[in-house]
């Protein structure tokens, strides 16, 4: 397994924004947006690509194009807010997602919900995912994926804490992990210093604050139409098969 820190200026910068607890929801969606752009260079540094001939306004030369087709699966629920710079980035992209419970006791997640396109067979699986923290959540996720064979499977989160590492390195040394931050100091149940962000959490409780107490299960950023969570389980309408990217 390979795990790329990525160490940046501006990974940094965004990475902080996202840890003070006076950013503001729509300061904390458009950070997230942004280190996930970041990250996903890396992430996407050995996809492989075709040359063609293409013409310019002034001579024919050669042309690139991202070859290998990729496969994104945020983990539910924190995982959506990652995936429209995915959307935005990658050419051809399709979308799966996967809900996951953790048991706080033993930190073994069991599925709750998966929703994948057909054809991931051969295909590189981007699992997105803010917080890699125990490794139980990742580690059955990819576990999940490798059930259909894709050609590779890379995480891709904002802070990788080391005993997820360590965890997810034991179970599937092939998988690469992309992440912005290692902390170094654990809490008790699982929660690591310097504070990592909560995405999930941190949208909804902000929202719920400035709406006075109102519920926002429902108002988190990047919920594709028809997906709706009560207590982080998301009961699935008909309007589920309209999910973008989901086939």
């Amino acid at each position: 397994m390979t795990l790329h820190v990525v160490e940046h200026p501006l990974v940094a910068h965004y990475l902080t924004r996202l840890r003070d607890k006076e950013t503001t929801p729509d300061e904390f969606r458009e950070a997230s947006d942004k280190i996930i752009t970041l990250l996903l260079y890396e992430a996407t540094r050995d996809l492989r690509s075709r040359t063609f001939k293409m013409q310019t306004p002034l001579e024919e030369t050669d042309g690139h194009a991202i070859d290998d087709r990729v496969v994104a699966v945020p983990i539910l629920r924190a995982g959506l807010g990652l995936v429209g710079p995915v959307l935005e980035l990658l050419p051809q992209v399709t979308v799966g997602y996967i809900g996951l419970e953790r048991d706080e006791r033993t930190a073994i997640a069991s599925r709750y919900y998966v929703k994948l396109p057909p054809d991931i067979k051969g295909k590189a699986v981007m699992i997105l995912d803010p917080m890699l923290a125990t490794g139980g959540t990742a580690t059955k996720a990819v576990e999940i994926m490798k059930e259909y064979q894709p050609a590779s499977v890379r995480l891709v989160c904002v802070v990788a804490a080391p005993e997820g590492i360590q965890a997810l390195q034991a179970a599937h040394p092939d998988v690469q992990i992309i992440a912005s931050s290692v902390p170094d100091r654990q809490r008790p149940r699982s929660r690591y210093l310097p504070a990592a962000p909560r995405a999930g959490g941190r949208e909804r409780d902000q929202i719920r604050r400035q709406s006075n107490g109102d519920a926002a299960d429902d108002l988190f950023a990047g919920i594709p139409d028809g997906l709706h969570y009560r207590r982080s389980r998301p009961a699935v309408h008909r309007g589920c098969r309209r999910m973008e990217g989901c086939q």
